[in-house]
This record gives structure tokens, sequence and C-alpha cells, in this order.
């Protein structure tokens, strides 16, 4: 039972992955070099956020929320976007198209953060004697950050790759990344300040991925249009 839980919550994290690859042109396209290094990007941005963490924030006994160390949190948090705009600007990839090149970057950025974050708490606690519903939930939270990565990935291809897109879309496509990039901060806040439960945050950002990534499928297809 403990094993069939894990692989339970284990397919629920990360199946997402490999559905949604193997799902769109991404596979046809042969994008897994793509996302792989994406992957490695995300492994050292992980490593230089751990290190400016340990650096600058100071550990908490309480629950009570500083607003100077969520700020801190939150700026730190923006190395995140430093290092998508690397994956996404930088690296060389192969001749794919744009619309590809976000997704197979946001894909391998998002299954990184799975496997960082998620494997080793799965391995050890869902294979426990007792039945818990918080790695399913877990599993939840990871198909949202898959949206979030690809729809901020999105926004960033706009920010970044697009020179021509609209001049009435820009404030738009930048307050979304935005509100993204500070997603762990909002949830921060509405778990210590207003008091949620996990699974309310993680119906919260559930419903807040879908939102995100239909508003950033749309401006993507607004961009792409020719001017007039």
């Amino acid at each position: 039972m403990t094993l069939f839980h894990f692989f339970n919550c284990a397919i629920l994290t990360f199946g997402p992955h490999a559905v949604y690859y193997s799902a769109t042109p991404l596979s046809e396209y042969d994008t897994l070099g793509t996302s792989v290094k994406a992957a490695l990007v995300y492994l050292a941005t992980a490593l230089v956020k751990l290190i400016c963490l340990a650096t600058f924030l100071q550990v908490s006994e309480t629950q009570v929320l500083d607003p100077y160390q969520e700020a801190l949190k939150a700026m730190i948090g923006f190395i995140d976007v430093a290092g998508l705009y690397f994956a996404l600007a930088q690296l060389t990839h192969r001749n794919i198209s744009q619309n590809h090149k976000f997704q197979a970057v946001g894909l391998g950025w998002a299954f990184a953060d799975a496997v960082l974050h998620r494997l080793a708490p799965l391995w050890v606690g869902a294979r426990g004697l007792e039945f818990t519903w918080d790695y399913v939930l877990q599993g939840l939270e990871a198909n949202a950050n898959l949206v979030f990565t690809i729809s901020l990935a999105a926004l960033g291809s706009l920010m970044w790759l697009r020179k021509n897109k609209p001049k009435t879309m820009i404030p738009i496509i930048y307050t979304c990344a935005l509100i993204i990039a500070t997603m762990p901060s909002i949830t921060s806040y509405l778990k210590r300040v207003m008091g949620w439960h996990f699974p309310k945050i993680v119906g919260f950002e559930m419903l807040t991925s879908l939102v995100m990534a239909f508003i950033s499928c749309q401006l993507f297809i607004l961009c792409q249009r020719p001017s007039l």
C-alpha cells in the first residue's frame, strides 16, 4: 500500500511533464536537448539562490511575517527570472521556433524544480505507514508550478525575444510576469498573515495558474499577429 501510494503521488507529480512533452509538438521537433539545458540552468540558478538565502536571510523561530525578510526573499526570487532569461535568450538552441522554444525551456525548468524540491519528500514521506493527503497536494502544486513556469517562459519570450510587439501590450505582459514571479511571496503572505492552510493555498495556486496561462496564451497570440 505504501509503495502504491508513492507511485501514485510520483505519477501525479512528474507525469504531467511527460504528458505535456509527448502530447505537444515538442516531441516531434526533438526539443529534449533544450529542456535538458534549461534544467541545468535551473540547477545552477537554484544553487545561487540557496547561497543568497543562506547569506542574507535570518532564520525566524516564529510564524510572524517579517516584511523586510519577505521583501528580501522576493528580490532573491528574481534570480529565477534572470536564469530564465539566460535559458531563453543566451543559450544556443536548435533551429526551433519561438513558440516551441519557450515551451521546451519552461518544461525543463519546471521538471527540474519538481525533482529538486519534491522527489526526496515523496520518497521519504509517501512511503510511510499512514496515508496522508499532503503528498497528493504537493503533486497538484507541482502541476500548478508547471503551468506557472510555462506561462512565465511565454511572457519572457515576449519580453526578451519579440521585438515588434504592440506597445499597448507591454504593460500587461510585464504585470503578468511580475505576478507570476512573486507568487511564492504571495502564497507566503496568505499562509502566514491570512492563516490559509495548505489545501486552500494549493487550490489558489491551481486557479491562479490557469488564469495566468489563459492570459499569457492570449497575449502570445495577439503579439504574434502582424501589426497593421
